[in-house]
C-alpha cells in the first residue's frame, strides 16, 4: 500500500505508555476478563460490559511490539484515518451532507472511553458516545501472527472498518440497531449485529475503492490482502479456532464468506447505496 507520502490525520490521539489505563469502573477487571471469554464463543461481550461498543475485528492476544514498531504503525494509522476523512467527506459531498470526523486513541493494554473501560484483548473498537475508535497496535502482530493475515493493507481495512462503524453512528443506523436489539431475542439480536458488522465492512470497501480512484494507493497484492484478513477474522473462523465448534446463531459479525463478500461488494461498487445488509434476506 503506498501510505508513506499520505496526509497525517490531526484527529490522533495517543494514550500509548499507561496514559489509557486510570481507575477501573464497573465491573472492573473481571467484568472485562468475562466479556473476552464471551468474545472468543462468539458472542456479545457488551451483554456482560452493558456498553454500546462496536467491535470489528475479533480477539487479539495483545503481542508485544517494539517501540520503532509501535511508532511506525502509530503513523500509518494516522495517514490511513486521514484517508478514510478525504473519502467519507467527499461521499458526504456528493450527498449535500457535511461529514463529522471521528477521533483515533492509540492505548496499550486498558482504555477508558465513554462507553466504559476496555481491554485490548477486545481488539479494535469504536465507541458511538465519544465518536472515537480506539486500538492497541498490538492487534496488527495478532491479526498478522495468530490469524494469518499480515500486510499493510489488511491493517488498513481493519481501520477502515472501525470508521464505518462512525458513519453508521452519523446516519442513525447503529442507535437503530441498537433500539431493536433490545426487543428481540438474542438470537435475532445477533443477526442484527451481523448486519451492523457487514455494512462495516462493506463501508470500508468502499473507501478502498475511492481512495484507489483519487489517490492511487493501492499496491499488487493489498485488496488480497483485505480479503484475507476478512476471511481471518469471520465467526466461524474463530469459533473454530477457540472453541473447536461452529454456532451460527451466536454469529455477531459474520461468517469469512459473508465479510469477504461485502467488502468485495463495497470493493466492487464504491457505492454506499450498495451496502443495505438490512435490505437483503440473506446477508
Amino acid at each position: 500500500m503506498r501510505w508513506q507520502l499520505g496526509r497525517r490525520s490531526t484527529n490522533v490521539e495517543d494514550r500509548r505508555g499507561g496514559g489509557g489505563a486510570p481507575m477501573v469502573v464497573g465491573g472492573g477487571l473481571g467484568t472485562i476478563v468475562l466479556a473476552v471469554v464471551i468474545m472468543l464463543l462468539g458472542g456479545d461481550p457488551t451483554v456482560i460490559l452493558d456498553q454500546n461498543i462496536s467491535t470489528g475485528s475479533g480477539p487479539s492476544a495483545n503481542g508485544q511490539l517494539s517501540q520503532g514498531q509501535s511508532d511506525q504503525l502509530a503513523e500509518f494509522v494516522s495517514v490511513v484515518l486521514a484517508d478514510t476523512e478525504d473519502t467519507w467527506h467527499q461521499i458526504y459531498r456528493e450527498n449535500g451532507a457535511v461529514y463529522q470526523e471521528p477521533r483515533l486513541v492509540l492505548f496499550d493494554g486498558i482504555v477508558q472511553s465513554a462507553c466504559g473501560q476496555a481491554q485490548s484483548a477486545m481488539g479494535p473498537f469504536y465507541c458511538p458516545a465519544d465518536q472515537k475508535v480506539y486500538i492497541d497496535l498490538s492487534f496488527y502482530n495478532d491479526l498478522r501472527d495468530r490469524h494469518g493475515a499480515p500486510g499493510d493493507f489488511a491493517q488498513a481495512y481493519v481501520i477502515a472498518h472501525e470508521v464505518g462503524h462512525h458513519v453508521q453512528n452519523l446516519m442513525g443506523t447503529s442507535g437503530e440497531v441498537q433500539r431493536v436489539k433490545r426487543q428481540v431475542s438474542q438470537t435475532q439480536a445477533n443477526q442484527l449485529s451481523v448486519r451492523l458488522e457487514l455494512q462495516a465492512d462493506c463501508y470500508a470497501g468502499v473507501w478502498a475503492n475511492r481512495a484507489q480512484k483519487a489517490r492511487n494507493i493501492l499496491e499488487a497484492g493489498d485488496i488480497e490482502e483485505a480479503l484475507v484478513a476478512a476471511s481471518a477474522i469471520g465467526d466461524d473462523r474463530l469459533q473454530s479456532q477457540f472453541q473447536g465448534r461452529v454456532v451460527p446463531d451466536s454469529f455477531t459479525h459474520g461468517s469469512s464468506e459473508q465479510r469477504v463478500r461485502w467488502f468485495t461488494q463495497g470493493i466492487r461498487t464504491g457505492d454506499v447505496s450498495q451496502c443495505d445488509t438490512f435490505a437483503v434476506a440473506n446477508p
